[in-house]
């Protein structure tokens, strides 16, 4: 599928859409126009008057019309009201990335049955993260490829667990804050400490890239020395029970999404 051809309609403007948008700008991909629509005023317009390629079109189902790929990005809740009343032929393909509505039900929202679900993130500005693909669809990956790592998911349950673990994000920023903040309240400058975390983050994120092939079990335990501060700092957030928490979480958060509809 050539992205030269790809004419690209986005329905809702939010962070993920707009962070999409950004990527494919940063990357190889050639798109021949990126259609979105005003829902987000202040982000639509942004994107509008720093891309040429990018236009913004107040009807939903002109976005449609004019478009050959078709990036759902709006919440359930609106999803919901807004894709019956929507005409979205046969040779149209979908991309949704709303939540908690399963393909079943696009397929019936939509009376289309060219549709698949997909996962990214907001790092895909950058050009990072993982991209779930939910079943494994020749446009999605030709998109997606450019912006990421692409996984390709068959079984739909089963990309349920993927997107609970996408839940880390705000847990994982918000590991971040504290950790700042900490060293802030210790006397360290503001700018200084969250410069520090964040490369922290960082560079602990890339080593355990580099090194994901030994396990990362492995990285937990060449971290440690006996008797050393990381052995400490992690056997006391174990006696806390951060982690059984933690698992406690994503278990909810996959219960919450077995249930959608």
């Amino acid at each position: 599928y050539s992205s030269l051809f790809m004419i690209l309609g986005f329905i809702g403007t939010g962070k993920i859409s707009s962070s999409i948008i950004l990527g494919i700008f940063k990357s190889k991909l050639k798109v021949k126009k990126i259609y979105i629509s005003s829902r987000n005023r202040s982000i639509a317009k942004k994107l509008a008057n720093k891309f040429g390629r990018v236009k913004i079109l107040k009807n939903n189902q002109e976005i449609i019309n004019k478009s050959s790929i078709i990036i759902l990005g709006v919440t359930p809740n609106v999803g919901n009201k807004i894709l019956p009343k929507l005409k979205i032929t046969s040779n149209k393909k979908i991309i949704s990335l709303i939540s908690t509505i399963n393909l079943a039900n696009l397929k019936k929202l939509t009376n289309n049955k060219n549709i698949v679900r997909a996962i990214p993130l907001p790092p895909i500005e950058i050009k990072k993260g993982p991209i779930v693909i939910c079943p494994p669809n020749k446009a999605a990956k030709s998109l997606f490829k450019h912006l990421g790592k692409v996984i390709e998911i068959r079984n739909e349950k089963l990309s349920y667990s993927f997107w609970s673990t996408s839940s880390l994000m705000a847990p994982f920023y918000e590991l971040l804050n504290v950790s700042a903040d900490w060293l802030v309240r210790k006397g360290v400058e503001k700018s200084k400490a969250i410069n520090y975390i964040t490369e922290l983050f960082l560079g602990l994120s890339q080593d355990a890239v580099n090194k994901k092939s030994n396990g990362l079990k492995k990285l937990v335990a060449e971290s440690q020395t006996s008797k050393g501060l990381n052995e400490q700092a992690l056997r006391e957030l174990q006696r806390d029970k951060f982690y059984i928490k933690l698992n406690n979480s994503l278990n909810n958060v996959l219960k919450r999404l077995n249930k959608t509809k």
